[in-house]
């Protein structure tokens, strides 16, 4: 697959397990917000070492951005940790993802429930426009385990308002909202404290995002309540991105 070489303008680290990067932009490089592409590192004498991370920054953007967690042993997470400004990352020119605007159908409220490192995809699409567009109001679910893996906490309470709603959970240090957000959106508990009509999916949609066992735990759940999930047979009402487990880390 092609990959072009481009460079580390920054690095930010939000706690000892996750750090935000950007990098240059490919020229010509095109892709919707929510999409994910594969990058990697070339240690010397060694093959590209290469993994799918979602892209945080906006198709608008002139530069690339990612969140990713630091696996100690990992072949590159543990190579990514230690990256610092001007050096090189090679970037795939082909996207691809099932959490952009597209693949959910239109709708009153759009639920995106993330775990860890899952939130990446879904600060694009809040920094974006088209989400607006497509829905009345959507409402970001964040579930961390500590308090510093809240990354962008800052700048997605900035964000919110009528339009934008952002709840973030933490399930192992003191938090005001310690559950976990599946539990919160299954038990309708989350529509009811933000004053939101309860979850229909004959009008509200979902995207997913996060560590396995939550994907596998909504899809079950969104199934069993007549959620159908977008596939080659057609758009859904709800959708999960399970193309890239290693990085979605969480509760």
């Amino acid at each position: 697959m092609p990959y072009q070489e481009e460079h580390v303008t920054s690095v930010r680290r939000w706690s000892d397990k996750t750090f935000t990067f950007t990098t240059t932009r490919p020229e010509g490089f095109d892709f919707e917000n929510g999409q994910f592409v594969t990058i990697g590192l070339r240690p010397e004498g060694q093959k590209l070492i290469a993994r799918a991370y979602s892209i945080v920054s906006t198709s608008e953007d002139d530069h690339l951005e990612f969140l990713s967690i630091h696996v100690p042993d990992g072949p590159l997470t543990s190579r990514l940790a230690r990256v610092r400004e001007g050096e090189s990352v090679w970037v795939n020119t082909k996207c691809t993802g099932s959490l952009t605007v597209g693949h959910v159908q239109p709708g009153r409220n759009l639920y995106m429930i993330a775990t860890g490192t899952g939130l990446a995809p879904f600060v694009s699409l809040v920094r974006g426009r088209d989400v607006y567009e497509a829905f009345e109001r959507v409402i970001l679910v964040h579930s961390v385990r500590t308090v510093q893996e809240l990354a962008y906490r800052e700048e997605l309470e900035a964000r919110s308002g009528d339009r934008l709603l952002y709840v973030p959970t933490v399930t192992r240090e003191p938090f005001e909202t310690p559950e976990r957000g599946a539990d919160l959106f299954r038990s309708g508990e989350l529509a009811r404290r933000l004053g939101l009509p309860p979850v229909d999916l004959e009008v509200d949609r979902v995207m997913l995002c996060g560590n396995p066992n939550m994907n596998r735990e909504m899809k079950a759940y969104l199934e069993s309540v007549g959620g159908v999930m977008t596939s080659y047979k057609g758009v859904g009402n709800f959708t999960v991105e399970q193309a890239f487990v290693l990085h979605r880390t969480g509760d």
